[in-house]
C-alpha cells in the first residue's frame, strides 16, 4: 500500500472530523465563525478524497492548490470578519 495515499486518508479524515465538531459549535451558537471553519475543512476533507481516487495523483496540478486556496481564504475571512463585526 502507498504511504502517501494511507497518509491522503488520515488528513482526511482529520479534517472531516473538524468540519463536523465546528458544525456542531455552529448549531449550538450559530454563529457563522464556526459555519465557515466547517466549510473550509470540509473542503479540504473533500479535496484530499478527490486527490486519493485520482488516476495519478499528484498534487501538481492547479486544480488541489485551488481548492486549498479557497479553503484557507475562507478561514481568512472568518477571523476578519469575527473581527471586524461590533460586538453583541
Amino acid at each position: 500500500m502507498n504511504l502517501n495515499l494511507l497518509l491522503a486518508g488520515a488528513i482526511a479524515m482529520a479534517s472531516a472530523t473538524a468540519s463536523l465538531f465546528f458544525l456542531g459549535f455552529w448549531r449550538a451558537t450559530q454563529d457563522r465563525f464556526f459555519l465557515y471553519f466547517a466549510i473550509s475543512f470540509g473542503l479540504e476533507a473533500a479535496n484530499r478524497v478527490a486527490l486519493a481516487m485520482s488516476v495519478s495523483p499528484s498534487e501538481d496540478e492547479p486544480v488541489y492548490y485551488m481548492v486549498r486556496l479557497v479553503a484557507y481564504a475562507l478561514i481568512l475571512f472568518a477571523i476578519i470578519e469575527k473581527n471586524r463585526r461590533p460586538k453583541e
